[in-house]
């Protein structure tokens, strides 16, 4: 797929974002549309799984049949088997006429079902008979009825987990998960989060007809070091709330820091995502940064420790008359004393990596070894020390 092609598919279903990750889901969206096979789209919760099911059907050859999608969260377990299946008439107190279920209506289409790791053990045996043979029984009736539909599923749950549990049967999900799209956390999206802010706070001022609220580099970079737990729904809710409730368009990391539930810990929250390029270029130059005004403090103290020294030194015991040649004695020492930082200079690290590995050797010393400390010295994640300390042997 070209990127021509990736970025006409994003514009159309209303996606933002240039992760490769999003853009994977996407091109393997579109490769087993044409095909009849089930597919199990997951993710958190928040991440926009809706819009690949949708993908799929209009890249499909039931492009022109129905499309339902259905909430299996928020259908009540009472009425979920009518709702998809269909009723007869009497079939249940209020049933007063008979009722087709969406995979009835959808004969020919395409069924998204969201949320489905909520289905009921009873629903789940009927999806599984309509997944092998098409066949379906309306509740309060024996008849077998067939369809003809294509299943894509979604969830944000841990599926394996709900089958040792007992929630989930294993013979279903095997079905439904011939083909997987995962869909990425926006924390493993960090470039895509400044974007993402803009166009929402972006179309929710022309929505309400008010000016634009913008971000300040401090701001900009609180947002993208945040955790969101609530993804793409959150990072919504939160430009929408900044824009209606701050007075000033120009949002200051301040302002916007009352508006991110736990951001004081965010530093123990952000590392589990931090995997992008960018992010590790940032991390490789924090710890250079990190090395240098490690290396300007030692030579800092080195010069007051030889200063002292000279002065000691210089100061006579019973305040004789000094020597002649005392300031000559004094630009001695301090030309060895410059010789010798030169030359711990010149046995110090030259080149990022050997920095890199010269910060994580001190940080893990001055904490005895602890990675979490040693990583908090150095603004990195322990994720990320980890991996530099399996990469360099440390």
């Amino acid at each position: 797929m070209t990127q021509q092609d990736l970025q006409s598919i994003k514009q159309r279903f209303k996606i933002i974002g240039a992760d490769s990750a999003l853009n994977r889901a996407i091109e393997v969206a579109v490769q087993v549309a044409p095909t009849d096979l089930s597919v199990l789209v997951t993710g958190e919760s928040g991440v926009g799984k809706e819009h690949f099911p949708q993908i799929i059907h209009a890249y499909s050859a039931r492009k022109h049949g129905p499309y339902f999608a259905v909430n299996c969260g928020a259908i009540p377990e009472g009425t979920i088997n009518s709702e998809l299946f269909g009723h007869e008439k009497g079939a249940f107190t209020g049933a007063v006429s008979e009722h087709k279920g969406y995979f009835e209506n959808a004969n020919g289409g395409t069924v998204f079902l969201d949320e489905v790791g909520e289905l009921p053990l009873s629903s789940q045996v009927q999806l599984l008979r309509v997944l092998e043979s098409g066949e379906f029984v309306r509740v309060g009736s024996n008849q077998v009825q067939k369809t003809n539909v294509r299943v894509v599923a979604a969830t944000n749950m841990d599926m394996p987990r709900a089958i040792r549990e007992g929630r989930f049967r294993e013979d279903l999900y095997y079905r439904l998960n011939t083909v997987e799209i995962k869909v990425p956390s926006l924390r493993d999206r960090r470039d895509d989060i400044f974007m993402l802010f803009r166009k929402f706070a972006y179309d929710f001022a022309e929505k309400c007809r008010m000016p634009e609220i913008h971000l300040t580099p401090d701001a900009a970079m609180l947002l993208q070091n945040y955790y969101w737990q609530g993804n793409i729904r959150q990072l919504k809710n939160v430009a929408e709330q900044v824009s209606v409730l701050e007075t000033s368009r120009t949002i200051t990391a301040d302002m916007l820091r009352p508006y991110l539930p736990d951001e004081g810990n965010r530093q123990d929250l952000v590392p589990i995502g931090q995997q992008a390029s960018g992010d590790a270029f940032m991390n490789e130059r924090e710890l250079l940064y990190k090395v240098l005004f490690d290396m300007k403090r030692d030579m800092t103290e080195m010069r007051q420790q030889l200063n002292g020294l000279m002065q000691s030194a210089s100061e006579p015991i019973t305040a004789p008359k000094p020597a002649p040649t005392t300031m000559i004695q004094h630009r001695s020492m301090r030309d060895k004393a410059d010789y010798e930082v030169a030359e711990v200079l010149r046995d110090e690290p030259t080149n990022i990596e050997d920095m890199t590995i010269e910060a994580i050797r001190r940080a893990l010393e001055r904490h005895k070894g602890n990675r979490k400390y040693a990583a908090r010295e150095l603004q990195i994640s322990e994720r990320t020390l980890y991996r530099k300390i399996k990469e360099y042997g440390l």
